[in-house]
């Protein structure tokens, strides 16, 4: 590349394009060679300087040229026909220009430049004459319009007391609503003659008995809020036992914003049930049905707080009776309703209600899903009533009964991995058994052999791995107060495993959890 941005290379079919600085390709049959030795050549002759030149070029510098290149014929000052347009010669690397060419192209600058100045003159002279004319059309505008207004406003001042006297009297605005019918919300309306209600009439009938419950794990600090159902004036509530924490506090709020510090008379967890009791004499009790009735299909509402919104009312069907939905806490199995009205966290321990105005259950749980919605159970009242009475009357279940452990049972890979976790090492491959995390020392079975690590694998003979086949197996067979023999193991690292019989007495429950 020269010192003007032209590019020089390769010949390629004896003709080579070379820039001219000014953005073309300039087409010449000159070949160009890359040979890098240069020589020296006599120099052309000298012409006259142009005006008013600062340096005089008595003697240029040399020309050189590549070596091996074409020996050109400086510019000698010969003129061109008057037709002929002169042509830019084409040099090789660092040749100057002749003098006499340079001159000429000024020449034709400066005239081009003249020629440009008048014509931006003559556009200027015409564009002034232009605005001129513009402005004083505008200006003419301006005065009409200014004499058009001063005109109207004189005659709106002359004629204004006629004009006043021609606007009539302001008029009443009357925005047009309705009413209901006579009579639209009294209460009867909400019945009819067999005495089912509207869903306005069973909210109205019921909403009063559902109370709001705040859950604290401390005097300040707030665990949850849920439901409850009234059972009696006097103050007894019923609701579910996950809503309760047996070492917190607990305060109840009425539909109309009465507060109350609650107690809790018992609670039992394997069926999600559990009362309270605030010191009153005036609440309003909620009438309950007979679940066994329900039918599938049947209009429901549930009454609850979700979301700490309180008396919020949702409406649905009865999906389904007599599921059997079983706890994920306890393991334990309870008969429930069905239905696709709306229940969400804080529903727990609401009514499941008929439109008859009857609960028929209490809101405990949905299934939760990405895949499924519309799926909310309750826990038939046929079904807690008689575990309601027992907790007002003793304040446990009668029956119950303590083991006196904690376990991790084998009913899944991540219980097991669990195990090997805390042993340290792993399992014989067919060995079943459940594990013992923790034994309770007010209990018989702290006297016997068993210790923490160890297993119990069989009671009265039967093998078992998993919570639900120790549950099931000595319910069906023994109660508080009785003796059970079992059979336990201890696994050593090595994979052996030593087992050992014991006899353990069964511990009246009355805690509530199970």
């Amino acid at each position: 590349m020269d010192e003007t941005g032209n590019n020089f290379g390769t010949p390629t079919d004896g003709q080579q394009n070379v820039s001219d600085g000014k953005g073309s390709d300039i087409n010449t049959d000159i070949p160009i060679y890359e040979s890098h030795q240069e020589t020296e050549v006599n120099p052309p002759p000298q012409n006259t300087a142009p005006p008013n030149q600062s340096q005089q070029f008595s003697s240029p510098p040399p020309i050189q040229q590549h070596q091996g290149g074409f020996n050109r014929q400086p510019y000698n000052g010969t003129s061109y026909g008057s037709s002929q347009q002169p042509q830019r010669p084409v040099y090789d690397s660092f040749m100057y220009e002749p003098l006499g060419f340079e001159e000429l192209e000024r020449r034709q600058r400066e005239q081009a430049a003249l020629a440009a100045a008048e014509a931006e003159k003559a556009e200027k002279k015409q564009r002034s004459r232009a605005e001129t004319a513009l402005i004083i059309i505008f200006s003419l505008i301006l005065i009409a319009a200014l004499a058009i207004a001063v005109f109207g406003i004189i005659y709106d001042i002359t004629n204004s007391g006629k004009a006043m006297k021609n606007i009539p009297a302001a008029q009443n605005v009357v925005l047009y609503r309705e009413s209901k019918p006579a009579g639209a919300n009294d209460f009867d309306n909400f019945v009819d003659q067999s005495g089912k209600y509207t869903i306005e009439g069973v909210s109205e009938l019921v909403r009063p008995s559902i109370v709001k419950i705040y859950t604290y794990s401390d005097p300040t600090t707030l665990a949850g809020t849920g439901s409850g159902i009234v059972l009696s004036e006097d103050g007894y509530i019923v609701t579910n036992a996950h809503v309760l924490l047996s070492t917190g506090t607990h305060t109840v709020e009425t539909v109309d914003g009465e507060q109350y510090s609650a107690k809790i008379i018992g609670r039992d967890a394997k069926t999600d049930i559990a009362v309270i009791k605030v010191n009153s004499t005036d609440l309003t009790p909620a009438t309950f049905g007979d679940s066994d009735e329900t039918i599938v299909g049947e209009s429901v509402i549930a009454i609850g707080n979700p979301a700490d919104l309180s008396s919020t009312v949702t409406n649905g069907i009865v999906s389904a009776v007599s599921r059997k939905i079983k706890s994920a806490s306890t393991g334990f199995e309870m008969d429930c309703i069905q239905t696709n009205a709306d229940i969400s966290p804080g529903n727990s321990g609401g009514a499941l209600v008929n439109m008859y105005g009857q609960v028929i259950g209490i809101t405990s749980s949905k299934y939760v899903s990405s895949s499924f919605e519309g799926l909310g159970f309750a826990i038939t009242v046929n079904e807690a009533l008689p575990v309601i009475e027992e907790l007002i009357n003793n304040g446990y279940i009668s029956g119950r009964f303590r083991i006196g452990i904690q376990l991790i049972d084998m009913s899944s890979e991540v219980r097991i991995a669990t195990i090997e976790e805390a042993l340290g090492y792993a399992l014989p491959e067919d060995f079943k058994g459940i594990y013992i995390a923790e034994i309770s020392e007010d209990c018989d079975i702290a006297n016997t052999e068993l210790k923490v690590g160890d297993f119990i694998t069989e009671i009265n003979g039967k093998t078992i791995s998993t919570y639900d086949e120790l549950y099931d197996t000595i319910s069906s067979m023994y109660g508080a107060g009785d003796t059970v023999p079992a059979t336990c193991a201890h696994v050593s690292e090595n994979g052996s495993v030593s087992y050992y019989n014991i006899e353990f007495k069964l511990m009246d429950d009355t805690s509530g959890d199970y």
